[in-house]
């Protein structure tokens, strides 16, 4: 009998951990599902590239390795249920497939606003067919756009849209500045200037509360009552982890999926998760498991993960080190580009300018204990400045050692 391991999910993580596991020594079956008609294909581009009809699909999809040619791949789809015990996943439809490993990588979905109001005229950009869908409302004369969100995807956008003979941009955001989460309220603020001079206007403090208009948007009525008008409105508060699929099999779901230091799940040594949708412990800085979502962290996750499963399907030895990557993420906004390297986010106490102006190109150093432990450059010639530190970050002793 054939053995085979699903991959639930089938965008970058999928792809990856297909390709691990052939390099892992995996030589049964391998069948990825995924809920979209197309291959993998390179999501970052679409709130800028691809929303500015710089890019075509073909120049996103990912080539795979010959490795992997022998994949099954299971498209247009989705695993809607598991029984973890017994080792099946059922698939939209009814379908059931047995497997003898399992990877779990269903990613995230954007998070929508539960306000009152119409529907239409509301977007996110997750996949190709948002952006563009997006793109073509946004390239009608005297478009006005709301972005709710500052994050990246929703400075992306903001960004992107001016360039498209946008009427008027305006984000809207709870906090008091635009990616001060991952960035701190020292670099926060230089991106708001950036902003500011490209005549995107902010309402910074102060949620969304409804949408205004009968049959599609007309505007968003802000937490303090006044509207900001709009023709078009992109929601970017986050994702949710495509996780409900496990549920009933006794995992911590709170977050994504919960797994060890190895990204093994509920003590299932046949069952790991990679991407968006693993909450893992970072053996680098600390024990919490934390959901990343970052570009990297697909390929990292990938490999770890299909070491260690196919290790206990084959009987090989995976190895001992826990996982620990040393994330990084980038955002172009503009002419300049925002580029990160280890985790800043825990080390937003220790602030410091390595090189450079805020006003101009900048690198930044964020600290925890006296040691860097984050690095993000903003500019141009501050990105190229920045990749040396990479490798300081990777030579470090890890926090919990």
């Amino acid at each position: 009998m054939n053995s085979r391991i699903v991959v639930a999910g089938a965008a970058l993580g999928g792809l990856r951990a297909a390709e691990q596991l052939r390099a892992a020594g995996w030589t049964g079956t391998i069948t990825v599902v995924g809920d979209e008609p197309h291959l993998p294909y390179n999501r970052p581009p679409l709130s800028k590239e691809v929303l500015a009809g710089k890019a075509s699909f073909a120049s996103l999809t990912f080539r795979p390795k010959a490795s992997v040619a022998d994949v099954e791949w299971r498209l247009a789809t989705s695993v809607v249920a598991a029984n973890l015990a017994d080792r099946v996943v059922t698939l939209r439809g009814g379908e059931e497939l047995s497997f003898d490993g399992l990877v779990v990588a269903t990613g995230t979905r954007p998070r929508r606003l539960r306000c009152p109001g119409p529907l239409a005229g509301r977007h996110t950009v997750r996949t190709l067919a948002d952006a563009r869908g997006l793109r073509e409302e946004l390239t009608r004369p005297g478009a006005r756009l709301v972005v709710v969100g500052g994050g990246f995807i929703g400075c992306e956008v903001a960004a992107t849209a001016g360039g498209l003979g946008a009427a008027g941009v305006t984000v809207v955001d709870p906090l008091p500045l635009p990616m001060v989460g991952p960035l701190g309220e020292l670099l926060a603020r230089a991106l708001l200037r950036r902003h500011e001079e490209h005549g995107v206007r902010f309402a910074l403090g102060t949620g969304v509360t409804g949408f205004a208009g009968d049959d599609r948007v007309g505007g968003v009525v802000l937490g303090d009552g006044t509207g900001v008008p709009a023709d078009v409105v992109v929601e970017s508060i986050g994702s949710v982890a495509n996780t409900e699929w496990l549920a009933g099999n006794g995992l911590d779901l709170s977050d994504g999926v919960l797994t060890d230091e190895h990204l093994r799940v509920g003590g299932l040594p046949y069952v790991v998760a990679v991407g968006d949708a693993a909450r893992f412990p970072n053996a680098r800085y600390d024990g919490v498991p934390r959901r990343v979502e970052h570009w990297s962290i697909p390929a990292d996750t990938a490999k770890h993960a299909a070491k260690v499963l196919v290790g206990q399907l084959t009987g090989a030895e995976p190895g001992s080190a826990p996982f620990a990557p040393l994330p990084m993420f980038w955002s172009d906004q503009y002419e300049f580009r925002l580029q990160s390297f280890g985790a800043p986010t825990l080390g937003k106490d220790d602030v410091r300018v390595l090189e450079g102006d805020l006003d101009g190109d900048v690198v930044v150093g964020y600290h925890r204990d006296g040691l860097l432990i984050g690095v993000v450059a903003l500019g141009g010639r501050a990105a190229a400045a920045a990749t040396p530190y990479r490798a300081r970050l990777l030579e470090q002793p890890s926090f919990t050692t």
